[in-house]
């Protein structure tokens, strides 16, 4: 009997060691994301609660712009979060995505994108590319140009490969300190800012175009921001709209430290 129950173990300890060496990890490191498709079961969990996402959370406050409620219902906002996060991608709140850096809550990100009014042609800067979200929601209104900038370089290269690997190969990436934009390809029709400055940098209304909408949160690091929509007028000037109150993370750089007297609003 005892041999038996020996030689048993023996195959059951050999099974599992075959199994340990033909099962690949799968998965990523802390504060990374994946792409790495998702089963078909799971790609209808995660649909599932996109869709709830929609209804409940952006469409019931006031979202109605059909081309973000789409745009909202499309990208995977799962695959732009860690592994670690992805139970959580759907919720009405912002995620971290490393480096000190968060996914805005999708309500935000649906809000400054009906705020920008995009229409065909329109060519968009966006300033804090992060895991690429945003930029995929900009993507996907039709006929849009994007443009995105991370001066996190770690983020900016795999917001890049994210974006391509989902097929958003036209989106413009570059890394670098967004604070100055990204004049070789203004004027732009929209600029949408996901970090906050404690003033408008003033290269970002230069690069405004005539008739523009920049949608920027303002005010000081480590609390609460106004969420501004400007309108550049004929004239140059700005007219703006106070869209509430709201919660980013910084905008970093050297152009926003050394900048400060300049911009809107006036020290």
């Amino acid at each position: 009997m005892f041999r038996r129950h020996t030689a048993l173990n023996h195959i059951l300890l050999l099974v599992m060691a075959l199994l340990a060496v033909l099962t690949p990890a799968c998965t990523s490191p802390p504060g990374t994301s994946s792409t790495v498709p998702a089963s078909d079961e799971e790609a209808a969990v995660f649909a599932q609660q996109r869709e709830i996402m929609v209804i409940e959370t952006i469409e019931k406050r006031g979202i109605t712009d059909e081309r973000v409620l789409k745009a909202m219902r499309t990208v995977p906002r799962h695959l732009f979060v860690p592994e670690d996060q992805r139970d959580h991608a759907y919720g009405d709140y912002p995620l971290p995505i490393g480096y000190g850096q968060t996914i805005s809550q999708p309500y935000i990100v649906a809000l400054m994108t009906q705020l920008l009014e995009l229409k065909e042609g329109d060519r968009v800067l966006e300033i804090g590319t992060g895991s690429g979200y945003q930029a995929a929601i900009l993507a996907e209104i039709p006929g849009v140009d994007v443009y995105t900038i991370e001066i996190i370089p770690a983020l900016a290269r795999s917001a890049r490969e994210r974006l391509e690997s989902l097929g958003y190969k036209s989106i413009h990436c570059k890394e670098g300190d967004g604070y100055y934009g990204w004049p070789e390809y203004a004027p732009f029709d929209a600029i949408i800012v996901t970090a906050a400055p404690d003033h408008v940098p003033q290269p970002l209304v230069d690069q405004l175009a005539e008739g523009g909408r920049m949608v920027i949160p303002v005010g000081p690091p480590g609390g609460y921001q106004t969420l501004w929509k400007f309108v550049k007028r004929p004239d140059g000037e700005l007219q703006a709209f106070n869209m509430g109150g709201v919660a980013f993370v910084p905008l970093t750089g050297s152009g926003v430290k050394e900048s400060r007297e300049h911009g809107w609003p006036p020290p």
